[in-house]
């Protein structure tokens, strides 16, 4: 990237020279919550966030900047942090931020501007326990802290390995020579990464210096970008008021190619010529379909960084720059989904934002009812179905494996103080989620006229954080005969029964124009589901090796729902489709490999071992692992762990040894969560990893299939994995 080393004023990732500092945007400071009634012109309460020990509300948070050193020798991030805030309520004489245990805080000053000597004023501090996944920071103000007027608070701090940060030696990089460090702060990891208001309600800009050693390239999700090679130092500017848990950084050898008029792909230099290759001019058609239906994209760039096989999630969208896992390059059909839903959540979840992390679904079920809105466009009904139709079927294998009444399938889950929003983030969020998006949609008469109600909708929200009564408001509002027609009580689709009940989705929809692709899929399944293999003839007329990613997928999830075979329909499966699957992509190989592994078919073993050297992410390794150690080849699990433990991520080997040799289960986060509803027993999930690793992303793991056993009823104890499952 030869931009990068100019001058003080040169340009960087977003091609654009940094604005002075001073034309700073306010961000909002969340939207007040709903009462259980779902009627427009209900009261409303003020909006708590229970996973926030933060005091946000009695405060505005005009614009936070980030100056920090970045030390690979001893995995260290340095430096201060500056909050601009302004007190909105009389008497507050405590500021309470949220930190973690990793973030070690060295002193705290304010200046108030205007109230006399410029020379800050030293302030006093403790540090409390708040969750296992944070703690509070309680700073006392001086009394020239008043309401209205602006204070600048000043944290002198260092962090190192917290569960936001994760610092990669160079063996667990892909070019396998430089070190490299990247945060992840969804959805509460980033109070170890700077303390604050870490709620998504609560939205500013930011701005960060960032001083690294020679041959470090940082990127960070900002709008402005610009690079010192002096002095070696990065800065950046996001002038759009974000969450906290959108403030991103990545730093190492890094390079870029161009795609598109506002988009780049950054990657190491091993890997950026396949991601090029893979992605093409495609970005910036997707962001036009984009733009066509939901108005224009808000954020300038769109650029994608692909991070090695560590990252811990498929992707993030981190505004102006998204991350992604390099692993997903195997697969163009996943690799699209994937993009396109983080570009999805440009609108809905970057611009409007859910409030609390209880109605994570407003995110996530709106981005994915937006991808689908874009591939449609882009590649028409019968591929978005056929895509739809895989991730419904494992919807409906989740609530076969959990029971209906378990209170992990609503939309609103109410958490209990301690709880980690993380566990939130299961199938239901995103599906469940879309399908009443698509419920709302056909309810409109017309999916042209809900894409203009949804456009409205961003316009009237973007840069604020909304809670589900705001949509429901804005919706009947929009749509005035239909809240004359009462459609939000019609009997067995109440909207407060669509948010409040358990249970599958109480609307679905037709997926009747991709049966010419999913016809074929389950014609295949019924020939195999029988005790005896079918005859060669009749398999002759489905040719696999034509079919799409997606396709072969459904195929395989379903028959993993079959699972166990007779070992004679695994060796005629074997024989008919085992070399044509060992050619193709991880999300084909996987799934098969999970059928050899829970039907025990031994000559397959060898593949098995040969997809766990290759493969090093949480993605393709924690899901055979938990199958292997479930069977009767655990042995051979811990054999291949042995040969492999060195090329792995520590968090993910301490997760792969939770599976291995103790009796918990393997999961990406890091509490033991109880989900609470009126009436409803309580949920605990098993949470077994002994360390801080980050939760799952807004994309979750194409994950394979949970073993469908005996519904639990709720209140019983189940694995978490069998949760996290893919969106």
């Amino acid at each position: 990237m030869a931009e990068l080393h100019q001058s003080p004023t040169s340009l960087c990732c977003c091609r654009k020279s940094l604005l002075v500092s001073g034309n700073r945007c306010v961000g909002a400071s969340g939207r007040p919550s709903a009462v259980p009634g779902l009627g427009p012109g209900t009261p409303r309460c003020p909006l708590v966030d229970v996973a926030s020990a933060s005091n946000f509300s009695c405060f505005q948070l005009r614009h936070l900047h980030l100056d920090l050193r970045l030390n690979f020798a001893v995995k260290e991030m340095s430096g201060w942090m500056v909050l601009d805030l302004v007190p909105v309520q009389p008497g507050v004489h405590i500021l309470v931020l949220d930190s973690h245990p990793s973030l070690l805080i060295h002193s705290i000053d304010c200046k108030v501007p205007g109230a006399g000597p410029e020379e800050p004023i030293s302030l006093t501090y403790r540090v409390d326990p708040f969750t296992d996944y944070g703690s509070s920071l309680n700073i006392s103000l001086p009394p020239a802290a008043k309401p209205g007027h602006l204070i600048q608070i000043t944290v002198r701090y260092s962090t190192t390995d917290g569960p936001a940060i994760w610092w990669l030696d160079p063996e667990l990089t892909c070019g396998q020579s430089r070190p490299l460090v990247f945060t992840q702060g969804h959805s509460v990891c980033n109070r170890s990464f700077f303390p604050g208001f870490d709620t998504p309600a609560v939205k500013s800009t930011y701005t960060a210096t960032v001083r690294v050693p020679d041959g470090v390239t940082v990127l960070m999700s900002a709008s402005r970008s610009s690079y010192s090679k002096q002095d070696r130092v990065f800065e950046f500017s996001m002038e759009l008021p974000v969450p906290s848990y959108l403030v991103a950084l990545v730093a190492g050898e890094l390079q870029h190619v161009d795609v598109g008029p506002r988009s780049r792909v950054w990657a190491e230099p091993c890997l950026l010529s396949c991601a090029v290759k893979k992605l093409g001019g495609s970005v910036e058609r997707w962001l036009g379909v984009a733009e066509e239906l939901f108005g224009p994209y808000l954020w300038g760039r769109c650029d994608l960084v692909f991070l090695p096989p560590s990252f811990p999630i498929v992707a993030m969208e981190n505004p102006c720059l998204t991350f992604i896992i390099a692993s997903i390059l195997e697969s163009s059909e996943f690799l699209l989904i994937d993009v396109v839903h983080e570009i999805a959540h440009g609108w809905f979840g970057n611009a409007v934002t859910n409030a609390t992390w209880e109605e994570m679904w407003l995110s996530e079920g709106l981005a994915t009812y937006a991808q689908r809105r874009i591939t449609t466009e882009a590649y028409g009904e019968a591929f978005t179905c056929l895509e739809t139709a895989v991730r419904l079927d494992a919807l409906h294998r989740q609530l076969r494996l959990l029971g209906d009444n378990n209170p992990v399938s609503r939309l609103q889950v109410k958490f209990e103080p301690g709880v980690n929003p993380s566990s939130l983030m299961n199938l239901f969020t995103y599906e469940k989620g879309f399908c009443f998006v698509a419920y709302l949609s056909q309810l409109s008469g017309d999916v042209r006229r809900f894409d203009c109600f949804l456009r409205d909708y961003i316009s009237e929200f973007k840069f604020k954080s909304v809670v589900a009564q705001d949509l429901i408001d804005y919706f009947l509002t929009y749509f005035p005969e239909l809240k004359d027609a009462a459609v939000s009580q019609r009997e067995g689709l109440e909207f407060e029964r669509w948010l409040s009940g358990s249970g599958p989705p109480l609307f679905e929809p037709d997926l009747s124009a991709g049966g010419a692709l999913t016809r074929p899929v389950q014609d295949l399944c019924d020939l195999w589901r029988t005790s005896k293999a079918p005859n060669l003839q009749t398999l002759e007329t489905f040719d696999l090796s034509a079919w799409s990613t997606f396709q072969i997928v459904l195929f395989l999830d379903r028959m993993l729902d079959l699972s166990p075979l007779p070992q004679d329909v695994m060796a005629s499966l074997s024989g008919c489709y085992s070399s044509l699957f060992d050619g193709l992509n991880a999300e084909v190989q996987i799934r098969w490999l999970q059928m050899v592994v829970r039907n025990s078919f031994y000559p397959e073993l060898p593949r098995v071992r040969a997809f766990l050297h290759k493969h090093t992410s949480r993605m393709y390794t924690v899901p055979l692992y938990d199958d292997l150690v479930a069977g009767v080849m655990k042995c051979v699990a811990v054999e291949i762990f042995n040969e492999t433990q060195r090329r792995l991520h520590p968090n993910l080997r301490r997760t792969l040894q939770q599976i291995l040799f103790q009796t918990g289960t393997s999961n990406q986060n890091q509490t033991s969560p109880t989900f609470t509803n009126q009436n409803v027993p309580a949920l605990s999930i098993l949470a077994s990893s002994p360390s801080p690793s980050p939760p799952p992303c807004l994309t979750p793991f194409p994950q394979p299939v949970a073993t469908a056993t005996a519904s639990p009823a709720a209140g019983t104890t189940i694995a978490l994995r069998d949760v996290n499952v893919s969106a």
